[in-house]
């Protein structure tokens, strides 16, 4: 059948609601990601927020209440070795008591003036450059450390970042040798300027899930993001600023040699005391402190004890343990966490790498 011209513009023209209808059709069953791939409505809410998250671009679209929300990007390297920031001391003071091992000390620096601000999240580290120079005659390195505040900084201004600083030492040749980049942490004043880069890491980010269950196992100043977590669960200023009220349960295991060596002990307490239904706290003492063979009490030897209750957490989805200390800590906590599963006719070695490629299963040791 032929058509005149006119009879095909007029066929044309009837048809244009047809198909505006069908694309209003289907935009309905999609939306767009900030990556610009359409998404259809027919994931979870998780799966589209987790989509929309992996998007390196941002939006700068109001958001659209309908849409599942997109979570915010986290900061990476927003100062660099080559430029980094000069923050300047606030406070430096020890952290433990008479009695104890070592030097460990909290250092809190001011980030304001900083252009871009330098934010980060709880579980990241930054990076510090000593003053002076190597035995080279060149600039010293930075070193990595793990930042003990939460994003707001401790005074909540959201201007500050705190670490927590153990003083290298070691033997050799019969000399006692300091760490270069410790040592100068620890014996700075308040007033010097520092030069700070980072933030980095995602390993060690907390879940969004305000119902979450957190298992921490932590010696020496691995405690600092473990700190960095309970104050953002439990500190009352904190929880009222953030917005994020934690329902879940955390559960931390402090490694220490001397009760005089457990950091932030004073702040724990007294979370335990106010939170008993969603706070646990497990202390292994190793010099003043028996396992149950009549050896040292060491981390490991706490999670055997506990072993039933931390697996009834693990098989939780929403359970998510977090490791940080030295790395000699591992092989013990691996050994451990093998008997334990074994015990329950589950075999580790399959589990772990599971619950890591889950985001479950959180390891920063150095």
């Amino acid at each position: 059948m032929a058509f005149n011209q006119t009879e095909v513009v007029l066929g044309g023209i009837a048809h244009i609601p047809l198909v505006i209808g069908a694309f209003y059709v289907v935009k309905a069953l999609f939306y767009r990601g900030q990556d610009g791939k359409l998404v259809p409505f027919s994931f979870s809410y998780r799966q589209a927020a987790q989509i929309k998250s992996s998007s390196t671009t941002t939006s700068t679209e109001k958001p659209d209440t309908k849409s599942p929300p997109a979570q915010k990007a986290i900061p990476i390297n927003l100062y660099k070795p080559k430029a980094p920031f000069e923050g300047t001391v606030l406070e430096n003071y020890s952290l433990v008591k008479e009695g104890a091992v070592g030097r460990v000390n909290h250092i809190t620096f001011n980030l304001a003036g900083s252009d871009p601000h330098l934010s980060y999240v709880e579980g990241q580290s930054i990076g510090i450059i000593p003053a002076g120079t190597d035995a080279n005659g060149k600039p010293h390195k930075l070193r990595l450390y793990s930042i003990a505040s939460t994003r707001h900084g401790d005074n909540l201004e959201g201007k500050t970042v705190s670490l927590c600083v153990r003083q290298l030492q070691y033997e050799l040749d019969g000399k006692t040798i300091n760490g270069v980049c410790s040592s100068y942490l620890c014996d700075i004043n308040p007033g010097a300027k520092t030069k700070i880069t980072g933030p980095v890491g995602k390993e060690m980010l907390l879940p969004d899930d305000e119902e979450a269950n957190v298992i921490m196992l932590a010696t020496g100043t691995g405690i600092a993001p473990m700190r960095a977590y309970l104050r953002r669960m439990f500190e009352p200023t904190e929880r009222s600023k953030n917005g994020w009220k934690f329902r879940g349960k955390a559960w931390l295991f402090m490694g220490a040699p001397y009760t005089a060596n457990l950091l932030y002990d004073d702040d724990f307490e007294r979370y335990l005391r106010e939170f008993p239904d969603n706070f646990i706290y497990t202390k292994a003492i190793s010099r003043e402190q028996q396992n149950s063979k009549g050896g040292r009490m060491y981390i490991q030897d706490r999670v055997m004890e506990y072993s039933d209750q931390i697996f009834k957490m693990i098989e939780n989805p929403k359970t998510h343990v977090y490791m940080c200390g030295l790395k000699g800590m591992e092989p013990g906590i691996d050994e451990a966490m093998t008997a334990a599963a074994t015990a329950k006719g589950i075999d580790w070695s399959e589990l772990r790498p599971q619950l890591k490629k889950a985001h479950r299963w959180h390891v920063e040791t150095y």
